[in-house]
Formats: C-alpha cells, sequence, structure tokens
C-alpha cells in the first residue's frame, strides 16, 4: 500500500450527497445505474455510473445518503459522461456495498 501526505488527501473532494434520479444503464459493460445526485448549493447535482445493482434496487437508492468523489476528471462510460465516483466497498461476491454517512450530514458535507 502506498502511504501518501495529509496534503495529497485534503486534495480529495469527498463529499456527501442524496441520490436524486436512478435510472438503469443497459449500455454499460458491467450492470450499473445512472444516478444523479445533489451535492448541495455549492457544487449542485452532478450524474455518475454506480455499479450497486447487485444489492440495492433503484427504490432503495433514492433519497440515500451516499458519499461521492467530485473532483476526478469527467469520463465517459459508454453513451454517459460520469462526473463523480460514487464510493462503496467492494465485497468478495464482487457486489458493491455503499459508503454512507452514518448519520445524516448536509449535502457536500466534505469528508476530512
Amino acid at each position: 500500500m502506498k502511504e501518501i501526505s495529509w496534503e495529497d488527501f485534503e486534495q480529495v473532494e469527498l463529499r456527501a450527497r442524496t441520490i436524486i434520479a436512478v435510472e438503469d444503464f443497459p449500455e454499460a459493460r458491467k450492470p450499473a445505474y445512472k444516478i444523479t445526485a445533489d451535492f448541495g448549493p455549492e457544487i449542485g447535482h452532478k450524474k455518475s455510473s454506480a455499479q450497486f445493482t447487485d444489492l440495492y434496487t433503484k427504490e432503495e437508492l433514492r433519497g440515500r445518503q451516499i458519499l461521492g468523489v467530485v473532483n476526478f476528471p469527467v469520463k465517459r462510460i459508454g453513451p454517459m459522461i460520469s462526473e463523480f465516483l460514487a464510493c462503496g466497498f467492494y465485497r468478495e461476491d464482487g457486489a458493491v456495498v455503499l459508503a454512507v454517512p452514518e448519520r445524516e450530514v448536509p449535502n457536500g458535507a466534505k469528508l476530512g
């Protein structure tokens, strides 16, 4: 594991957000949803692809607060542009478990 400095960590914009829309993403190579998330008034709404289909339905994801990185460059995933990285933990079976705040925080709150 590579060690990083505190200054390196401070550059990562890991923020809380609420998922406000979830759509199927049949064009993705691996099963995924298209999600739209509210990062609060400073950042606004952003879209991404998220491989949360094994453990979560679209209905379960809407309204959930999870963590995302907002300062990576945008990335094309099939026909869509991903504007943030939705964070989760991979299990041994390949399913992704959401990374979530333990209690509700304001959308856009930065981990630090």
